[in-house]
Order: C-alpha cells, then structure tokens, then sequence
C-alpha cells in the first residue's frame, strides 16, 4: 500500500544532510536515521518509553547520530482529516523544536504502519519511521 504523496518540501535548506525520523506513538517511538546524498534511511530500534523518559532517549539518539534536523510522522484520517494522535505529534514535534533546537520537518504519514506492516517487519514502528523519512527524502529537491 503506498503513503498518501505530498507536496514537494522546498523549505529545506540544502545544509541540511542528515536527518532523525520519529514515528510519535503513545507507547513506541519509532526511529530511523538517513541522509539527503543517498535519499535512504535505515530503521534503528524503537524507543519504548513515555513522557520526559521519552525525551531522554531522543536526545541519546540525537547525540549518537548528530542529526542537521528531525522529520516527525503526523497521522491523519484516510480523508486527511485531522484526529486525537495528529494533535499529540505536532505537539511532540514542538517540544522537539523547543528542546533540542533542531529544525523539525513534519510529513504526513497516513498508512506507513500498515506499509511497515505489510513488509514483515519485525519492528513496524522502527520500519514506519525509516518509511515516513525516505518519502520525505524523496521529496525534497
């Protein structure tokens, strides 16, 4: 099943190389890290963790992998109407920019659950992730 496409991301300065994606969940985050040369991503194990606990482990992933920005999956209905899990990432996708000082790139990421899932994957949310940041790769000039 393939992601809904979006628009072109053209505010995304050219020195920006690497990026973190997060697929925001209430229990699981999920992690992918990749870079605009070769415009793939590779999925990294999810961070199990709530609240500020979940922050401490972004900002280990953030220091490990040093990334130029951060790309958040937002969720939407099939229709693109907006729900409850939609508020909570772009939520999270603040405190991110707040906290960290990074620039965060949200993309919409209907389906890449059920895409990850499809796959096999042993980590979908890991997988979901590393989905949500090679759309967003590809979308970027």
């Amino acid at each position: 099943m393939n992601m809904v496409a979006t628009p072109a991301v053209t505010a995304v300065p050219l020195e920006l190389q690497t990026f973190l994606a997060l697929d925001f969940g209430l229990k699981r985050t999920g992690v992918a890290v990749g870079n605009r040369l070769l415009r793939s991503a590779q999925p990294q194990t999810s961070i199990q963790a709530q609240g500020d606990a979940r922050f401490a482990l972004v900002e280990q992933r953030l220091r490990e992998w040093q990334p130029d920005a951060i790309v958040i999956g937002v969720p939407f209905h099939p229709d693109g109407a907006e729900h409850e899990n939609t508020v909570r990432a772009r939520r999270f996708a603040r405190q991110l920019r707040g906290r960290f000082g990074l620039p965060v790139f949200e993309v919409d990421e209907r389906y890449s659950t059920t895409e990850a899932l499809a796959s096999g994957a042993k980590d979908a949310d890991a997988a979901s992730a590393c989905i949500i940041l090679e759309q967003f790769l590809r979308n970027i000039p």
